[in-house]
């Protein structure tokens, strides 16, 4: 009797719920997960410092609109060198 109980507690430790395997690929799972999450933390961080920028700084609102509309103030010629 008690051999067969052994028996099924060790067949619920390898195959079963909670078993071994599970519990690694559970793991592998969360270590995953809390990569993704700290990549999507420096994005989000990255994002904050530029909206911090362009509510305090006119220079990032200067820098973005000479960079992506052609910005050119007065007396200043514009010079486009392609790559």
């Amino acid at each position: 009797m008690l051999i067969a109980l052994l028996g099924v507690v060790q067949g619920q430790l390898w195959f079963g719920r909670g078993s071994v395997s599970e519990v690694r690929q559970m793991q592998q799972k969360l270590e995953d997960q809390k990569a993704r999450n700290t990549a999507a933390q420096q994005g989000n961080e990255r994002l904050r410092a530029e909206v911090r920028d362009l509510k305090e700084g006119l220079e990032t609102v200067e820098e973005k609109a000479r960079s992506e509309l052609g910005m050119v103030k007065p007396n200043e010629v514009y010079v486009q060198i392609v790559k």
